[in-house]
């Protein structure tokens, strides 16, 4: 198979679809891998190392989704980018298409197979290939939140552990999955004050066992939120229904409560936020807004601002996939393996993920039935 990897054009989004060990696999496979000249360069990795591990320089992303059968990514692909999409060609990206109807539309037109990184399920409903940047988004949340909380950054000037005498700076994370327990690791680190807020009984059991005495968990209702948000210097949003648009929990009313300068971090902003007042993307080149006088952070592609962790730990879960989908067919693939078939939401003018065609309002059809 001809694998294309094209150089991701979100703003200051710095990963690649594929390292050279990815490279090196696949090519000893007998496939062919073409990577954009330049596409590795903002994760450290050279066009000569791509091409010591097999791989074809190409200079132009028109030439490699030309050529390319299955494209690997990061990130889904942009305005610009659709005119290169075509029937039959196979997608392999974080999609996120519940916050992207326009490209849900432009995939099922053009007969696109889109395989999405963030629907990827095992039997027992992990999701392999979004843990890796959701824990690296949910470390740098905390990260992100202390930076925006100084006061020449417009924050309260809260250093969030805190001194001796003083007290130490709130932090609610509402979500205990992948995200919000790495955030509550660093949180905990660093010293703060950290509420957890889940609707797992069992996350939040986890969590109290393993930070016994240093972390408070919270069963996730409206009223728990919303005196827990109120309270909160800084507030992580870490919600996230697999494919499916994020519920609202936390409400602009609720929000108005905060004081001014306090933080919010929305990683759930690329399924359509978990915040009301957060739902709008933001990028690293304008990175936050203010609603009621508290500072949102929405940066869709969070892990891109540590290309070079992220980058690795991303292919580290994707080459295993995408090679098994290269190897096989995608046909194959499917019909052998579950997780990939729970990854596939768009099929040849379908959309066959159920949750992915009730947030974009297109028509649903399972993968067995076309």
């Amino acid at each position: 198979m001809h694998i294309g990897v094209p150089t991701e054009i979100k703003t200051r989004e710095y990963r690649v679809g594929m390292i050279p060990a990815g490279v090196r696999t696949l090519t000893a496979r007998g496939h062919k891998v073409l990577v954009q000249s330049g596409a590795g360069v903002g994760s450290g990795l050279t066009d000569e190392m791509y091409t010591q591990a097999g791989a074809e320089i190409v200079k132009t992303a028109e030439e490699v989704w030309r050529r390319a059968e299955m494209i690997f990514k990061v990130k889904e692909p942009l305005p610009p980018e659709y005119p290169h999409l075509r029937s039959g060609q196979i997608l392999y990206t974080y999609l996120h298409l519940a916050a992207a109807p326009e490209l849900a539309r432009v995939l099922v037109e053009r007969g696109v197979t889109g395989v999405a990184y963030e629907t990827i399920e095992t039997d027992d409903r992990k999701l392999p290939l979004l843990q890796p940047m959701s824990a690296v988004a949910g470390r740098m949340a905390i990260q992100v939140g202390a930076t925006f909380l100084e006061k020449e950054r417009g924050g309260k000037g809260i250093l969030l552990g805190g001194v001796a005498g003083v007290r130490r700076g709130k932090i609610v994370i509402i979500g205990g999955g992948v995200v919000g327990s790495n955030a509550a690791r660093i949180a905990i680190g660093m010293g703060a004050q950290v509420t957890v807020l889940d609707v797992n009984l069992g996350t939040l059991e986890y969590l109290d066992d393993v930070y016994p005495g240093r972390i408070h968990t919270l069963f996730s209702d409206p009223s728990n939120i919303e005196q827990a948000v109120s309270d909160a210097d800084l507030v992580i949003g870490a919600v996230l229904v697999a494919g499916a648009r994020a519920p609202r929990l936390v409400t602009a009313a609720m929000v108005a409560k905060m004081e001014p300068g306090s933080v919010i971090v929305d990683v759930a902003v690329d399924q359509g936020g978990c915040i009301e007042t957060a739902s709008r993307p933001t990028t690293h080149d304008d990175p936050t807004y203010t609603v009621h006088g508290v500072t949102h952070y929405a940066v869709a592609n969070m892990p891109g601002a540590v290309a070079r962790t992220s980058t690795f730990a991303l292919n580290n879960v994707t080459l295993g996939y995408g090679a098994r989908i290269a190897d096989a067919g995608i046909d194959k693939a499917i019909a052998t393996d579950r997780a990939i078939a729970r990854g596939v939401n768009t099929w040849r003018g379908q959309v066959t993920h159920q949750a992915v065609a009730n947030a974009v309002g297109l028509p649903y059809r399972a993968l067995a039935e076309v």
